[in-house]
């Protein structure tokens, strides 16, 4: 590729339009055993001793800016994470999200007192079965009474990642360690977590806020599939509730000081192993 390289001429006497004459009558050639960045540099380095070395270490195979890059004002960057935020909760709201301060001020979370009734949530516990026949691929209970249970048990640690992360509205929890004694023995269904309690439903329909610091907590998986029931059959006052207690099942612990986070959050959350010597 060739560039040729002129010198101005007085536009008053000829054509702005017509070619200018050569200098020297002399052509600047480059091409690729000869680029113009290299060449450009080596030539104008006057303050290194070695131009090629200078060169091959500041400059070849790098991105230089020949700028600085403009940067956006605070006040700018402030102003688009307004404007984000508002588009998110018009988003929010028009898909019916509710948020928790407005859940809140509803009282969404509060029961009355006719609600707080343990038969009232034995199907959420039913449904919740169900979710853990699937989520931890349980197979169905054989045909005919079972001489061992324990030989039909799952494997626990592989099961370990992924009740730390599922979603535990509608397990039955027992609180089996704490530094509060009054707490030790309450147990029932979970109807709301937050990120440092358990509200739970007893069997003799109390409503009980159960704090996760400074407590062990137990809950009960079943070792064979559970289909979810229909809530005719699992609240139908001739038949008595039937939980996960009362079919064979697996107990594992939950340390409530490793366990303050939301639903939602422990999800995606990535835990680790740690020892722990409290209670």
């Amino acid at each position: 590729m060739a560039f040729m390289s002129y010198r101005a001429v007085d536009s008053g006497r000829k054509d702005i339009y017509s070619e200018l004459p050569l200098i020297n009558n002399e052509r600047l050639k480059f091409d690729s055993s000869t680029p113009f960045i290299p060449s450009y540099v080596k030539r104008n380095v006057t303050r290194s001793t070695d131009p090629a070395q200078a060169y091959a270490s500041r400059v070849e195979g790098r991105q230089i800016l020949l700028d600085n890059p403009v940067r956006e004002s605070k006040a700018k960057k402030a102003r688009e994470e307004q404007r984000a935020k508002r588009v998110s909760e018009r988003a929010r709201k028009a898909a019916g999200i509710m948020s928790r301060r407005e859940g809140e001020q509803r009282g969404v979370w509060k029961l009355r007192k006719e609600e707080t009734k343990f038969l009232l949530f034995v199907p959420l516990h039913s449904l919740w079965l169900g979710y853990m026949s699937e989520l931890l691929s349980l197979s169905p209970q054989p045909a005919g009474t079972v001489s061992d249970p324990a030989a039909a048990m799952p494997g626990a640690a592989g099961m370990h990642a992924k009740l730390i992360k599922a979603d535990f509205h509608g397990a039955v929890v027992t609180v089996r360690r704490s530094k509060n004694p009054c707490l030790v023995g309450i147990s029932g269904i979970v109807v709301h977590e937050t990120e440092n309690s358990f509200k739970v439903i007893t069997r003799k329909d109390q409503l009980k806020l159960i704090p996760k610091q400074n407590s062990v907590f137990v809950f009960a998986v079943p070792i064979y599939a559970t289909p979810a029931l229909p809530p005719q059959a699992s609240s139908s006052p001739s038949h008595p509730p039937r939980t996960v207690l009362d079919m064979p099942h697996i107990e594992f612990e939950l340390y409530g000081n490793h366990f303050c986070f939301r639903a939602a959050e422990r999800a995606g959350r990535k835990f680790k192993h740690k020892e722990t010597i409290e209670l």
